[in-house]
């Protein structure tokens, strides 16, 4: 652990779990305001950047697939599609059975690869504030975590 790394002890472990979950929510909050406003001025969202990373990680991919990929229900992911492809984003296409496949239009691409400059701008700042060794311990204290839950 970092020499300067400042270690948090609270009187009991209950109050503790309460600090750190509030911490980690507040962190996503200023994070996702800061995408969403960054993203706007390249004409999207960050559901919408989000759902065009998952389809281009996984293209073909089921609405209920990338609902569960991007933290979404399935009628949300399924009314956010139908926003993409209004904006020809992405295409559906007809799969296995009732299956529809999900994937990228060039404009898709286009949108998608803006969508990174900006996050990686956003995120940066973000995590100024961490080392590149304390930035590894919080991913792997973070990958830990959602291992043990998953």
């Amino acid at each position: 652990m970092p020499d300067d790394l400042q270690v948090h002890r609270s009187p009991d472990r209950r109050s503790q779990l309460q600090l750190v979950g509030r911490a980690v929510k507040q962190a996503q909050y200023r994070q996702h305001r800061s995408l969403d406003s960054a993203l706007a001025t390249i004409g999207t969202t960050l559901a919408q950047w989000d759902a065009l990373r998952a389809i281009a990680r996984t293209p073909g991919s089921s609405a209920r697939e990338l609902s569960a990929e991007t933290f979404q229900t399935e009628q949300s992911f399924g009314t956010l599609a139908t926003r993409l492809a209004m904006q020809a984003l992405i295409e559906r296409r007809p799969g296995r059975g009732r299956r529809i496949e999900h994937h990228l239009t060039p404009e898709g691409e286009r949108v998608l690869k803006a969508g990174q400059v900006v996050a990686d701008g956003v995120l940066g700042e973000c995590f100024a504030g961490l080392g590149d060794e304390e930035l590894g311990l919080l991913l792997g204290l973070l990958d830990r975590l959602n291992e043990a839950t998953s």
